[in-house]
């Protein structure tokens, strides 16, 4: 298929900026036709990478600095593998909370074919498996980019993200933050010891 700029930004639900910088970063096939004006050209192939959203998502408006790093990181991966991301979701909130609604909203965005994300605690510190086989089971798909190694790590990050849900229940969330960081470094010392 052949598109000009206006064409292809408008079938990709992106700005026509958005497009001359794919055109940069060379994630394009394009051409000049007899006017010169620009025209990409979608091959089957390219297809395959089509509807790509980046997730990312920190714990704290603390973290806000780590959390557009977090961002570029994912899309310098979707770059390197050619991906067209069509949508880049950035949230602060808790892995724990069930109601983040910018997750919520590109979840039931059916034409979001690949949701990409750094590790499988950004999209849900629990039940992230089956959100995994629900997508699968409408033809899109999770692409996690650091897997965690190891289990006694993940083990201890999920128990700390249950201590600070019930501090926060039992005793407020500025109170709970203090009372979870002084849990969590008793945790690792002992851990260590």
């Amino acid at each position: 298929m052949r598109y000009k700029t206006g064409q292809y930004a408008k079938k990709h639900g992106v700005t026509k900026r958005t497009v001359w910088n794919w055109k940069a970063k060379g994630l394009l096939n394009t051409e000049r036709d007899s006017t010169g004006h620009l025209i990409i050209v979608e091959d089957e192939d390219s297809l395959i990478n089509d509807n790509v959203a980046i997730y990312a998502r920190v714990s704290s408006a603390e973290n806000k600095d780590k959390l557009e790093r977090q961002r570029q990181r994912l899309e310098d991966y979707c770059a390197a593998r050619g991906y067209h991301v069509i949508k880049s979701v950035a949230e602060v909130g808790s892995g724990l909370n069930d109601k983040r609604p910018k997750l919520e909203k590109l979840l039931t965005d059916y034409s979001v074919k690949k949701i990409v994300v750094e590790h499988s605690d950004r999209l849900s510190r629990f039940g992230s498996h089956y959100i995994k086989k629900l997508l699968e089971m409408q033809g899109r798909e999770i692409e996690v980019t650091n897997e965690q190694e190891s289990g006694r790590d993940e083990l201890m990050q999920d128990f700390a993200a249950i201590v600070t849900s019930f501090c926060a229940r039992l005793y407020g969330l500025r109170r709970s933050k203090r009372r979870t960081e002084k849990i969590i470094e008793k945790l690792a010392t002992d851990a260590t010891d």
